[in-house]
């Protein structure tokens, strides 16, 4: 379960630079006072130098461009704080998706269930959005962290579907078609995650769309976004309804992944040839 734009180290060519506070001193007995007006004032100099060194959001999904970078800049700057790092920081986001897929598989579809799937797959992708924040202001990014992120997502983002897949199998009459679907998505899903980390590294990033574009672009693309897909377990609690929103979701998906992939293979179909391949 990851967006094609979260913040991993991998996925973004030259990282701004990020400004990172002055180490904060150990404190001395009776300092404790000082010592957590120092930790407060690392935690806000760290925001500051976060806010100011984004990725450019034009195109970017609606929620992930302005509700879930926005989290995630405070969650980074949490964890840096109080000196997590990276892989900490994937790890975390691991388990909280973990114990949202739990939810789905062996609790029976209900409001509360549904309620807290979404919140802990929601939170889980926000922190998968500050692992990569965090390395860059440590400056510890490496093959090592970039393996371990991808290696995430790539069980993540299928495993959302395939947990979708139990939890429904578990409701009388539900029928065949929405198990399908499922199926599909996970398929699909998995294809796309594939493509775009492929692309990017086969051909970089592409050029970011102009503004006004990108806010149109960003609105468009909802349906596709990552937090869209975490929140449409609130319905979880009434089957039926979940069930063509989340159809609905997957018919979009599919659209667009099939757009994206042609444009992404037309593009490195442009470029030379690697060397030693024919």
């Amino acid at each position: 379960m990851t967006s094609m734009t979260s913040d991993s180290p991998a996925l973004v060519p030259a990282p701004v630079p990020v400004p990172v506070p002055s180490p904060v001193a150990a404190p001395s007995p009776g300092g404790s006072s000082r010592h957590a007006a120092s930790t407060e004032r690392s935690f806000r100099g760290t925001l500051r130098g976060l806010q100011a060194a984004q990725k450019p959001g034009n195109g970017v999904p609606a929620y992930t461009r302005w509700i879930n970078r926005r989290l995630a800049r405070f969650a980074a700057a949490s964890a840096y704080s109080i000196g997590w790092s990276a892989n900490a920081v994937t790890a975390t986001s691991a388990v909280f998706s973990a114990g949202g897929l739990a939810l789905l598989v062996l609790v029976p579809p209900s409001i509360w269930s549904g309620i807290s799937a979404a919140v802990l797959l929601a939170i889980g992708y926000v922190l998968d959005s500050a692992d990569g924040q965090v390395a860059r202001l440590g400056k510890r990014g490496g093959p090592a962290g970039e393996w371990l992120d991808h290696v995430v997502d790539a069980i993540r983002t299928p495993a959302i579907h395939l947990a979708v897949l139990i939890g429904l199998h578990s409701v009388p009459g539900v029928g065949t078609w929405p198990l399908c679907v499922a199926i599909g998505y996970c398929l699909v899903s998995g294809g796309q995650f594939l493509s775009q980390i492929l692309s990017e590294q086969l051909a970089g990033s592409a050029v970011p769309a102009s503004d006004a574009d990108g806010v149109r672009q960003s609105l468009v693309l909802l349906p596709t976004d990552t937090g869209t897909l975490c929140w449409i377990f609130l319905l979880w609690g009434a089957p039926s309804v979940f069930i063509w929103a989340y159809a609905a979701l997957f018919v979009l998906n599919t659209a667009h992944a099939a757009i994206s992939m042609r444009r992404k293979y037309l593009r490195l179909a442009s470029l030379r040839p690697l060397p030693g391949r024919s």
